[in-house]
């Protein structure tokens, strides 16, 4: 991965295959059942929005994945270096979806998150995000057993970043 231009502050770049090793190496160490690399490479591959924050010495601090749906965005994935959490870049990433949403004239974001990940829970509802509904049984859990999902949404202002 070639260093970031310029400036102290971290850049989002689309995520190419050239990042995926990165990738692949943060999303391992933050879930216990983590996306394959097949997720990664079919997500840009369908023109997913894709983008990964890297530090100004050009290393990956973390990533999203989300998909356009008509007037809305869906994000599939947000992930921060295990090491580098807590540094306000989920936030930061978060922003960037937010914005890029705007601009598109979505009128709101939505995602999934387990009831249990109570740090993403936190954001989300610092961020305006409200619970609408569960999704039974979403997410694989340890021991053959399945946890809900929340589903969040946040209304947005079309136009509003631009």
């Amino acid at each position: 991965m070639s260093a970031a231009a310029g400036g102290a502050e971290p850049v989002l770049l689309p995520m190419g295959v050239q990042l995926l090793d990165a990738v692949m190496a943060i999303e391992v160490r933050a879930y216990p059942f983590p996306w394959s690399r097949g997720n990664f490479v079919d997500s840009i591959a369908a023109g997913y929005l894709t983008r990964c924050l890297v530090s100004p010495e050009g290393e990956l601090l973390g990533y999203l994945v989300a998909m356009a749906g008509f007037r809305e965005w869906h994000l599939l994935n947000v992930t921060v270096s295990p090491e580098h959490q807590g540094r306000g870049l989920a936030r930061q990433l978060m922003q960037a979806l937010r914005e890029h949403a705007e601009t598109e004239g979505a009128d709101c974001l939505w995602l999934e998150v387990r009831p249990s990940n109570h740090r993403a829970r936190a954001l989300y509802a610092r961020l305006g995000y409200a619970q609408v509904g569960v999704r039974r049984d979403y997410y694989p859990d340890a021991g053959g057993r399945r946890e809900d999902a929340l589903v969040l949404c946040l209304e947005l202002q079309p136009g509003a970043a631009g």
